[in-house]
């Protein structure tokens, strides 16, 4: 008997709705534009007054999309900073024998490779946030907590290692603990100070010079 339905029981005739699903490259992209634009509504009026609606909305999506994405609104700004593990990681493996670390991180971190030259004055402020934004603050000491790891195997590869070892732990320890330093010393010293994205790559550059080089001779 007929159950009076027209249609196929399978569904193989009925039209997709909604969006196609995205690839894993335009999902990373999609991430990064959620990133930036979570940085411009944090430093523009501070993490308290912006709420996952707006960021949501500055990216042209729904809240409930926005929170498939990320558990808060302190975590949409990770994919920013898991860039830079990724861009520093790979430097470490390209980083050539009897080369300056300092060259190798420098052009790992230069010009559009980590991030647009125009956003720099802008993540100096995000990092600012830090100190007093404690969610943010989970969110930038989780980031560097997963860059300890990423730098060690990235470290073992350039050894020829099959395996991370203990040498190459330390050694990622204490980049990482310098890389850390060093971005914090500049975004705290240069409090509001107004910088270009041209000065503000110069700063940021030499004090990461200065804080690797405290590296290289070690503790004495």
């Amino acid at each position: 008997m007929s159950d009076g339905s027209n249609g196929d029981h399978t569904g193989r005739g009925r039209g997709r709705t909604g969006r196609p699903p995205l690839t894993d490259e335009r999902r990373a992209a999609f991430r990064q534009e959620i990133a930036r634009a979570a940085v411009e509504l944090f430093v523009d009026q501070g993490v308290t007054a912006t709420t996952g609606e707006q960021i949501a909305q500055a990216v042209g999506v729904s809240s409930r999309t926005l929170w498939r994405y990320f558990p808060s609104k302190e975590s949409c700004v990770s994919p920013l900073f898991a860039a830079g593990i990724d861009a520093i990681a790979a430097a470490l493996r390209a980083w050539p024998e009897g080369g300056p670390l300092e060259d190798a991180l420098e052009r790992a971190t230069s010009g559009e490779g980590l991030m647009p030259l125009p956003q720099l004055p802008r993540v100096r402020a995000l990092l600012r946030l830090t100190r007093t934004e404690p969610g943010l603050r989970a969110v930038w000491l989780q980031a560097h907590d997963d860059a300890e790891p990423a730098f060690a195997r990235a470290l073992a590869d350039r050894a020829g290692l099959t395996a991370v070892d203990l040498r190459s732990e330390i050694q990622a320890a204490m980049l990482n603990a310098a890389l850390r330093a060093a971005v914090e010393h500049d975004a705290w010293r240069n409090d509001a100070d107004g910088s270009g994205p041209e000065s503000t790559h110069s700063e940021v550059t030499a004090t990461v010079r200065s804080a690797l080089g405290v590296v290289a001779r070690g503790i004495s």
